[in-house]
Formats: structure tokens, C-alpha cells, sequence
């Protein structure tokens, strides 16, 4: 296959669209976070779900990306971990639980439409997440 002007002109085209669509998302996101860390909403947030967090070996904060991402989608989540200072095994551990648990209710609903039960597509999803983060705690 031979790469032309065209072909060129096309992928950069493509990539500053998608360059864009991303930073629509991550930019606030991130924006919204950095003010959050500052109010007592954050404390709130990081004490409601330090049980959890610490069950898998994470700060309270790590809750506010895996929060994000099964919320919304992973994307958003993106800026809510480069907005700590996590550690290389935190962000392992963050990453894996998003990867096999995100976006719940789009995916709650398609399982629905799918014939089958919602509520226990996002339990399994939730258990699964939960069970990788405490192995990889173990083993990391």
C-alpha cells in the first residue's frame, strides 16, 4: 500500500477530531477535580469509601476515578487519576478494577435489552473488579 498526501492529510484530520472529543471531556473533568480536591466534599467522598479502597490496597481518592468510570465511561476517568499522585501499583490497580468494571448503567441497559438481568450483569462486573483489586494488592 502506498502512503499519499491524501492518506496523510486524512489520519491527522481524524486525529485532531478525536484529539479534540477527548479533550472536551478530559479538560473539564480534570478542571472539576482539581477544585473538588479543595473542598470538604472531597473528605466526604474519600472517608464514605476508604473501606472499599483499602480493601484493594488504594487511597480513598482512587474512588473518584473507579466512581467516574462506572458512572460515565472511561475516558473521564482518565484526568481523575492523573490528578493524584498515585503510585505505579495504585494506578495498576485502578486501571484493571475500571477495565473489567465501567460504565454501568449504559451496559446495565444493554444487558437488559439483551434478555438478561441487569442488576446481576453489574453485580458480577462490581465483584469481578473488586476480586482483581485485592488479588493484584496481594501480588504486586
Amino acid at each position: 500500500m502506498k502512503v499519499t498526501v491524501d492518506m496523510v492529510g486524512r489520519g491527522v484530520k481524524d486525529g485532531l477530531r478525536t484529539t479534540w472529543e477527548l479533550a472536551k471531556v478530559i479538560i473539564p473533568v480534570y478542571f472539576l477535580i482539581t477544585v473538588l480536591k479543595y473542598t470538604p466534599l472531597m473528605d466526604l467522598m474519600v472517608k464514605a469509601f476508604e473501606p472499599v479502597t483499602k480493601l484493594v490496597g488504594l487511597p480513598g481518592e482512587a474512588a473518584l476515578p473507579i466512581v467516574i468510570a462506572n458512572l460515565l465511561t472511561i475516558y473521564p476517568a482518565i484526568p481523575a487519576i492523573i490528578a493524584f499522585p498515585f503510585t505505579p501499583k495504585e494506578i495498576t490497580i485502578i486501571s484493571t478494577m475500571i477495565l473489567l468494571c465501567h460504565s454501568l448503567l449504559v451496559e446495565g441497559a444493554i444487558a437488559k435489552k439483551a434478555g438478561t438481568t441487569a442488576w446481576k450483569v453489574v453485580v458480577l462486573r462490581i465483584c469481578t473488579a473488586l476480586t482483581a483489586g485485592i488479588i493484584l494488592n496481594l501480588v504486586l
